[in-house]
This record gives C-alpha cells, structure tokens and sequence, in this order.
C-alpha cells in the first residue's frame, strides 16, 4: 500500500485509512509514564457497499481502530479518508459524523436508562438536527423502530424492558437515524444467545442491501464474520497481519497467525473434528506495554527466524487482494 506522503483517494473507496496509530499514555510508576501503542499503523481500504470483517484476539486493537477511525479516540497518528476527502477538525468532521455511526457491543450499558426509546433513537435527528417539527421527528422515530423489527408503541418504554436482541435492535435504530452510510460494528452480536445472533446478523445484511451500507464488522468469532464479510483482515497486538477476500483467507491462510485461528473454528461433524488437526499457539499474548521488537508475533510463531526478532514484515501484497506481514510467507 502506498505511502501516507504520497497518497491520493481512490473512488472506488468509501473509506481508506492509512498508517492509522493510537498511543495512550500508562503510568508504569510514580513519575514514570509508558507509551501503550494499541494501534500501531494500520492501513486498509472498504469498498462502498462492502463489509470489511476484522478480528483478532482480545486487547489485539481492533476496537480502538473502529473507535479512533470515528475519532472518539483522537488519532496519535495517520489518516482516515472518507469519501475522498480527508476527515479533519472542523466541518470535515462534523459531517463524518453524521455520516459514519456505531454500534457498541454492549446493548446494556450503551442504552441511557433514563430515556425513552424513541428519544434514544432520535439522540442523532437532535444533534444533526435533521427533522424540521416534532411530527416529521416521531414519524421518524417510527421509520426507525419498524426497520429494526420493533412496533412503534414501544418508543415511550425504557431500555430496562427490553431483552438483549431487542436492545441490540434499539441501538441499530439509532446508528441509521442520521442516515448514515458507513456503519462501525463493534461486536454487535457477541453478548447476545446464538439464535438472536443469526437474526441481528440477517437483518444488518438486509439493512446493508436496502439502504447500500458499508460495513466495519469488528468480532473475535471467526465463523460469525465469515458469513458478513467481503473482505476479512485480522490483527495482532496492534498490527495488521493479513487482509484477502473471506473466501481466500478461509481456503488459503498465508499469515501463522490466521493459519491458528482458522484451526480453532468449531465442526460440527464429529468425524470431521477429530480429524481437524488443531495449532495451539505457545505461549499468551504479549502485553502492548511491553510488545516484542521486530515482528509482533515472533514469541509465539513456530516460523520464527532471527530476522523476525530484529526487523518488523512490511505488510505487502503477495496475491492479487491479498495482504500478509511475514518474512516467511511462502514457508
């Protein structure tokens, strides 16, 4: 991918991040201050209308690039471009927001208790102020809430008297109310039963096809962000290590890491899962505050080589749309 320096927006691209980095500052002592570099540039591309599934393990970072991409994190560095222009302060930002939304991975606590669905749902048609009168604000509200699968009477009740998928549900509503048309979700279906799962995941793809969303799929559940994605990149302690088409990354893994990852997904055959031979990495994952020189990976990779203690793979492409950082690629 190119240099940050030398890069122009392509059109084909709704949103293109490059060398995305956020630091935050650890008190490691009395006086002593540590850089926790949880991400540690990461540059990637979403088509319109596509979704870009990124996983990895907890603590790898993939949370703080969606969060820090919205700039609800301010960036330690980097650039994120959307739509071809470079999101910066001032009115760039301002209409990035409206047209770029979340959706957090707790339906608990992301819901203020103490208002109404409905004002819960219109929070952005406020800020952006984006209905004219109070009719226009309702008849919106009850847009919203039949989109998502919910009646129109329940915009008067409160959060608490919803069950999870049902909050989940509310807290879409309230990602589509500006009209957005990129969506970062954040783990959106971790913390809910398996078959509320299967039924947010369906309706986030009918919304994606009836109001042409792009996606930001964020999830450690490998085989959840198979049936979403497009396009998935998984990352490690901050870095990206691997980024190809779902199929690709399923059927031919490059990177040690993803090889790992794709061995711990569930069969549902027993016969097939016994035969699966299972990679079990050494070792845990480093800390971000005390992370290995050269390649991120190198304390738990079976491939390691000197080279990989001293000098950190540039993340290039080895296949057509297909990304790696490795030195032993081919191995």
């Amino acid at each position: 991918m190119s240099e940050v320096t030398a890069f122009q927006p392509d059109p084909q691209y709704l949103v293109q991040v490059r060398d995305l980095r956020e630091h935050f500052p650890i008190a490691t002592g009395f006086t002593k201050t540590t850089m926790l570099k949880a991400v540690d540039g990461v540059s990637f591309d979403i088509r319109r209308g596509e979704t870009l599934g990124l996983v990895g393990e907890s603590g790898c970072g993939k949370t703080t690039v969606g969060r820090t991409m919205l700039h609800l994190y301010k960036p330690t560095g980097g650039e994120i471009w959307f739509d071809g222009r470079k999101v910066e302060k001032g009115p760039t930002l301002n209409e990035f927001r409206r047209r770029a939304q979340l959706v957090f991975q707790d339906p608990y606590s992301s819901l203020n208790p103490r208002m109404t669905v409905g004002d819960i749902v219109a929070e952005p048609i406020d800020v952006h102020r984006l209905c004219a009168s109070r009719k226009e604000r309702n008849e919106r509200i009850q847009n919203l809430l039949s989109m998502v699968g919910l009646s129109s009477e329940q915009a008067t009740r409160y959060a608490h008297e919803f069950s999870g998928g049902q909050r989940q549900r509310i807290g879409i509503a309230r990602a589509l109310a500006s009209n957005p048309e990129f969506i970062v979700c954040d783990e959106p279906v971790s913390a809910l039963d398996v078959s509320i799962q299967a039924q947010v995941l369906n309706m986030l793809e009918d919304l994606q096809s009836q109001l042409g969303l792009t996606y930001l799929f964020i999830a450690h559940d490998l085989s959840v962000v198979k049936h979403i994605s497009n396009r998935i990149a998984v990352m490690y302690l901050g870095h990206m290590v691997e980024l190809a088409s779902s199929n690709e990354l399923h059927h031919h893994p490059l990177h040690p890491y993803t090889i790992s990852l794709l061995s711990a997904i569930p069969v549902p055959d027993p016969v097939k899962a016994r035969q699966q031979k299972r990679i079990v990495l050494k070792g845990d994952i480093p800390s971000p505050l005390r992370a290995p020189g050269g390649c991120p990976f190198n304390t738990r990779c079976s491939r390691a080589t000197e080279i990989c203690r001293h000098s950190n793979p540039a993340f290039l492409e080895v296949a057509p749309e297909h990304y790696v950082a490795c030195h032993h690629v081919s191995s």
